[in-house]
């Protein structure tokens, strides 16, 4: 008498074949768009420890600026077929990626706006290809993090030794298109030196006026008008007397600072009231003083939060 042997086989269906097949293709697709959404960050710079751990070299500037301030604004702008990047101008254009010539301790400040319809970053780096060695200070939003269409920023570069330093486009590819320009540091001039008197007088006069709806306060004359916020050229050395008048309906009061985004950083003894005593509607005021050491400076209303809204020109002593 024999005995019969039986194993169990556990056989699937081909519906549950399929379906295991489609759960398997999901998670790949998932995982691949997770990545490759991720692309940017998986190719940005290494943080700075790893950095210097593969010996990179670092790009830091001085903590402070010892000559003078040159402001430089830049547009990211593109060509109809996207495969021309540039700044301000496309190449070939007046203005193409202008290059900016300075003296160690000079600072930029960089006004950058993205004139285009796809996204842009910025930084300065002494690199002379890639996106990477950014030096800290001069970002303006990050590939992860970058520009839209229409959005703006600012950001400052001191220079710390000379050489050729290079202001891009730091979203991968887009220096490579063109958004590159150059930055010439030549030897230190020393900190700028104020002109003895020079004989030259300047008289000027500024209205504080404001929209109706109060929401864009500016000198002169409103945006798009004619003379609004108008340029300032002297000389260092130059006596420049000015005159304001608040024909407004709030309170407003004056001074030429050495940082537009600092209403304390009044300079040449040129405040005319001050946001503790503003000029009240209908009442003027006057100051004389002589240009101090050459650079870009501002005039700005000191009460707090009216520059910000509008009242701020450029002062600039040669």
């Amino acid at each position: 008498m024999s005995k019969n042997n039986s194993q169990n086989v556990y056989m699937t269906s081909p519906a549950r074949v399929g379906r295991m097949l489609a759960i398997m293709l999901g998670i790949c697709l998932i995982g691949g768009i997770v990545f490759f959404s991720m692309w940017d960050y998986w190719i940005s710079q290494p943080p700075p420890v790893v950095a210097l751990m593969a010996g990179e070299k670092t790009h830091a500037g001085p903590t402070e600026a010892t000559g003078q301030t040159i402001t430089q604004d830049l547009n990211f702008i593109e060509s109809p077929d996207f495969r021309n990047l540039a700044f301000n101008a496309l190449p070939g254009e007046d203005g193409n990626n202008p290059t900016i010539n300075m003296s160690v301790g000079d600072k930029v400040v960089f006004n950058v706006v993205n004139d285009g319809v796809s996204f842009h970053a910025f930084g300065v780096t002494q690199d002379t290809e890639g996106f990477s060695g950014v030096i800290p200070g001069s970002e303006i939003a990050a590939p992860t993090n970058p520009l839209k269409p229409t959005e703006s920023g600012t950001s400052e570069f001191i220079a710390g030794e000379e050489g050729t330093y290079y202001y891009i486009c730091t979203v991968p590819g887009h220096r490579a298109q063109g958004m590159v320009g150059e930055i010439i540091v030549s030897g230190s001039n020393g900190p700028a030196v104020a002109a003895p008197p020079t004989g030259v007088s300047h008289e000027l006069e500024f209205d504080f006026i404001e929209s109706a709806d109060f929401r864009t306060l500016a000198f002169n004359a409103l945006p798009g008008e004619e003379g609004h916020n108008p340029d300032v050229t002297v000389n260092s050395g130059d006596e420049v007397t000015i005159t304001t008048n608040n024909a407004g309906m709030s309170f407003h009061a004056f001074g030429v600072v050495s940082n537009s985004d600092d209403f304390n950083s009044v300079v040449f003894d040129s405040a005319i009231a001050a946001a503790t005593n503003p000029l009240k509607p209908g009442e003027s005021g006057s100051t004389t003083f002589t240009a101090g050491a050459p650079g870009t400076y501002y005039y700005i209303c000191t009460v707090p939060g009216h520059a910000l809204q509008g009242m701020m020109g450029s002062f600039i002593v040669e």
